[in-house]
């Protein structure tokens, strides 16, 4: 487990510094504000979906290492998806950090994502990986409350 370890540092300190999709796209058309009061993590997240499908996703904001990184590995991960699968990733992704997948099937399709399978084992760390994600949600439903993980 030790290498797994120095993967899930390793990325997650490579997206936290260089974040992808740092920025707000040109053509958004959807758009969700998310918080983290635990932690003070926040996030500004945007959408340009075009015929049921991501053609780009953005996000701004601050938080900590675990909430940028899965901000930057998440927008990276929709882009050219539908919405149906957009929505199976999310809780393909819920799942995996949260425990509830009891077997490797469940998680196929996550590739790069599955670094935050290590995040399961300190809840707290949980709502920093699944902000954006529960954000992303709010953008898809034009939900104009801001997302809390309380």
């Amino acid at each position: 487990m030790p290498d797994l370890r120095e993967l899930y540092q390793e990325v997650i300190l490579d997206h936290h510094k260089k974040p992808r999709n740092f920025r707000k796209p040109e053509g958004a058309n959807k758009k969700a504000e998310g918080f983290n009061p635990l932690c003070g993590d926040k996030i500004s997240l945007f959408l340009q979906i075009e015929d049921g499908v991501v053609r780009d996703a953005g996000f701004v904001g601050s938080g900590c290492a675990i909430s940028t990184a899965s901000a930057s590995m998440m927008t990276e991960s929709l882009k050219g998806k539908t919405v149906a699968e957009v929505e199976s990733l999310f809780e393909r992704f819920h799942d995996l950090v949260t425990g509830r997948t009891p077997t490797e099937a469940g998680t196929a399709g996550l590739g790069k994502l599955e670094v935050f399978a290590g995040v399961r084992d300190y809840p707290v760390r949980v709502k920093c990986a699944t902000l954006c994600w529960h954000t992303m949600r709010a953008a898809l439903h034009d939900t104009t409350d801001t997302v809390a993980t309380e």
